[in-house]
């Protein structure tokens, strides 16, 4: 592993990630687009360590990416989901226009109204019954399946000889007769 020295400049490092690796079809100038940046080694150590806690944080809310994971992904509506003109009745231009222009800015204005009336306290009731939930999973449920798995371990061995003893054999002896047989079906 090398360690770049204080007072080294610091070089960004590009990974092109295409398929076609012959680069014609960025001919026309245009730069192909990177998939994947190295972000610059800093030239201080002290950096390093100082800013790690600050800018990592569970509760530091996603500004520009609120849904990470696509939860939501069946909520991404437009006007032309909803509501569609087959060619054979239109209404006027103007409607249409109208229609799809109050369609947006009602379900927008909308949203962000009953957001702000709502969003604060459903936050709040779903922290605190996630935090009792944690709680009771961690300092409840977890000791007790422990406590449960540790008092039953002679259990579970006598229940794995049982089975290594008398069912596995039984079996494989009644799937080794029965494997014997086999059923020809013709018609008369």
């Amino acid at each position: 592993m090398s360690t770049m020295m204080k007072g080294e400049d610091s070089e960004e490092v590009e990974i092109d990630l295409e398929r076609d690796s012959s680069g014609s079809e960025f001919d026309n100038g245009e730069e192909p687009e990177t998939l994947w940046r190295a972000p610059p080694v800093l030239e201080e150590e002290e950096n390093i360590h100082t800013s790690t806690l600050v800018e990592i944080s569970d509760t530091k809310p996603l500004i520009n990416v609120r849904d990470p994971r696509g939860i939501n992904d069946c909520l991404k509506v437009t006007f032309e989901d909803v509501i569609a003109e087959p060619v054979s009745v239109r209404s006027g231009d103007r409607v249409w226009i109208w229609s799809n222009a109050l369609f947006e800015v009602s379900r927008v204005w909308i949203y962000r109204i009953v957001t702000v009336l709502l969003a604060i306290p459903i936050s709040i009731i779903s922290g605190v019954l996630f935090a009792i939930l944690s709680c009771l999973h961690i300092w409840m449920v977890g000791p007790c399946s422990q406590c449960i798995l540790i008092g039953t371990r002679w259990l579970q061995s006598l229940w794995s000889i049982v089975l290594d003893v008398i069912v596995r054999p039984f079996l494989t002896s009644a799937g080794r007769c029965c494997g014997g047989f086999s059923i020809h079906l013709a018609k008369e």
